[in-house]
């Protein structure tokens, strides 16, 4: 069976052209989205994919209308390819039966493979020229060195429990006691011989 899946961003755009496109080169079903591509859900685009069997043609008119991005793209085709479905786009002339149209699709996936290096580089070395400005990745601690000093004169009482402290802070004790560790406080404030 050869499927149709036809996509507009907005409601004052038209499908009359790609729905033209698709029905001339014989798609005996069409699925219609008046939706985003960036959209978090397309019901009509899971709706196709699930029509979808094996030896079945999904067609589209061109493949901005099929992917988010390019990436989005590759993850796709991949998974029409895997379950033995063909891939068309009019447009671009690209057809997964051809050896051309296969080709295309290898580019393509390199090119996501190699967008994903380039990010993965560019986090890397943005990470190593901020440590080298001062600056530590990851998330800021719970506890500053106020807090933390505050939170020794609480455990300097010995009735006060550390679970106590850490909870009157709204952390866990493992994050209290890791806030003495960094500032150098001794774990048991009450009694300082027990040093970290």
């Amino acid at each position: 069976m050869i499927i149709g899946y036809a996509r507009v961003s907005t409601r004052e755009q038209h499908l009359d052209l790609q729905e033209a496109a698709l029905k001339e080169v014989g798609c005996e079903r069409i699925y219609i989205e008046k939706i985003s591509a960036v959209a978090k859900s397309r019901p009509e685009w899971e709706a196709c994919r699930n029509a979808l069997r094996e030896g079945d043609t999904l067609v589209v008119w061109r493949l901005d209308r099929l992917g988010r991005s390019l990436k989005d793209l590759v993850e796709i085709i991949q998974s029409l390819e895997a379950d033995n479905i063909i891939f068309r786009s009019i447009t671009e002339s690209i057809d997964t039966t051809s050896a051309s149209g296969k080709l295309i699709f290898h580019i393509f996936s390199s090119l996501a493979e190699f967008e994903r290096n380039l990010i993965r580089e560019r986090t890397i070395a943005g990470l190593a020229a901020a440590r080298a400005r001062g600056r530590k990745g990851g998330r800021k601690p719970k506890m500053d060195k106020a807090t933390t000093k505050k939170a020794v004169a609480m455990l300097k009482d010995p009735l006060i429990t550390k679970t106590e402290v850490a909870q009157h802070f709204d952390v866990t004790r493992a994050t209290l006691n890791a806030a003495l560790k960094r500032f150098n406080y001794p774990m048991n404030p009450a009694n300082p011989d027990e040093a970290i």
